[in-house]
């Protein structure tokens, strides 16, 4: 649904931490006016069983799931982070890759990271050359017709031995990315991170598209 040339998109995520960092990565204008105005998810919007096997799988349900709800489009994103020493683990279920400790109601992203270490640990990965991981991020939004958008972004990067740096979220504290200077995201700015990362990258790609929809709708 459009207001004038904006395009007004429903966030199905109702993770805060990720809202504000879409918001963010979804500013643009053509002609003065706004690309997309994000609206926030309803909040008797019930949250989504994300298990599908993959990550496209679960942005559709979630995308799906706010487009039915409301009648509006909608965008959502799923996020794996893939280590190369622990084939088979976290992926599609990196968000949830502790859920199994008692700690991870409380400190849910504490205690993934927490877990990650330990597994590299037990796995003997103690050099960076062992250490290496990917992030891949899939973003759809869903048109109230039922067409789909789909992007990608992928940052490649590496593991770090303990957590460093105070912001961000998720494993933000242990991934430095390749193409960095050697921090960790958790020690950028928001805009430094967002220029990188796997998610601020598929974004970019979506609101190239959406800008290029704008334009050919004049």
């Amino acid at each position: 649904m459009t207001t004038g040339s904006t395009l007004r998109i429903v966030c199905a995520s109702a993770n805060p931490d990720k809202v504000a960092e879409i918001e963010q990565l979804l500013r643009g204008e053509v002609d003065g006016r706004r690309i997309v105005e994000l609206l926030p998810r309803p909040a008797d919007v019930p949250d989504v069983v994300e298990d599908a096997l993959t990550l496209e799988g679960n942005a559709r349900l979630k995308a799906e799931a706010i487009r039915l709800a409301t009648g509006w489009a909608a965008v959502a994103d799923d996020t794996g982070l893939f280590v190369d020493a622990l084939p088979g683990e976290l992926g599609v279920r990196t968000a949830r890759y502790a859920s199994d400790r008692t700690e991870h109601a409380t400190d849910p992203y504490g205690a993934n990271r927490r877990k990650l270490l330990e597994a590299l640990r037990s796995v003997g990965a103690d050099e960076p050359r062992k250490r290496g991981a990917r992030f891949v991020t899939v973003v759809m939004v869903k048109w109230p017709d039922g067409r789909e958008t789909i992007v990608e972004g992928t940052c490649e990067g590496v593991i770090a031995p303990a957590e460093r740096g105070p912001r961000g979220f998720g494993f933000d504290p242990l991934f430095i990315p390749a193409d960095g200077d050697g921090r960790t995201f958790a020690e950028m700015s928001d805009d430094e991170k967002n220029h990188l990362s796997h998610r601020g990258r598929a974004f970019r790609n979506l609101l190239s598209v959406l800008r290029d929809d704008v334009v050919n709708r004049r």
